[in-house]
């Protein structure tokens, strides 16, 4: 397995060596051991979580905070998404920047996000299948996000605003400058 660096430190898209023939196909989605050796990331994913949703459903930008953090590993098993990560490190030097990433069950690219990052996505296909594993369990009390069409940020979607599909609860987060200001 690749493990790529991104623009932001802490951010990595994985790319698995997928063994092929006329039967099928083969390939370790995660090893600790590579990732830890590649990355220099010691982590122990102890959730994982899975969705499923239709095309221009956007979930996000969510994160957990404080002890409650949460590290992900994220890849899609059916269909296709925008991954999107949002650095809230205030120590960093790309506090406030985002990165995004296409990731399809083609692809079949990973991404990591670290704690201390805002994630959403959105789907582009029919429908996805999203997989993702956790460094920490989920804590209601410690939820947090970031509204998905903040104007600082500015993520470009990719799809029309008119087809995306949010829930109430997302549609209502804080803006980013409200979340920099709380933090």
């Amino acid at each position: 397995m690749l493990f790529n660096k991104t623009p932001i430190e802490g951010l990595f898209v994985c790319e698995p060596k997928v063994h092929g023939d006329s039967r099928g196909y083969f390939f370790e989605s995660y090893h600790q051991r590579d990732f830890k050796l590649a990355t220099g990331i010691d982590i122990n994913f102890i959730q994982d979580n899975q969705s499923f949703s239709k095309y221009g459903t956007l979930r996000g930008l969510h994160l957990q905070k404080g002890e409650h953090a949460q590290a992900k590993f994220v890849r899609v098993l059916r269909g296709n998404v925008l991954d999107v990560a949002v650095d809230l490190r205030p120590e960093s030097k790309t506090f406030g920047k985002h990165f995004s990433i296409e990731l399809s069950s083609d692809n079949r690219l990973s991404f990591f996000i670290p704690r201390d990052f805002a994630h959403g996505f959105i789907v582009l296909s029919e429908y996805a299948e999203f997989l993702y594993k956790c460094d920490n369990f989920y804590c209601k009390e410690s939820e947090d996000g970031i509204v998905y069409n903040d104007p600082d940020l500015n993520i470009d979607w990719i799809i029309p605003a008119n087809n995306i599909i949010v829930s109430e609860k997302d549609a209502l987060l804080k803006s980013f400058k409200q979340y920099s200001n709380t933090n």
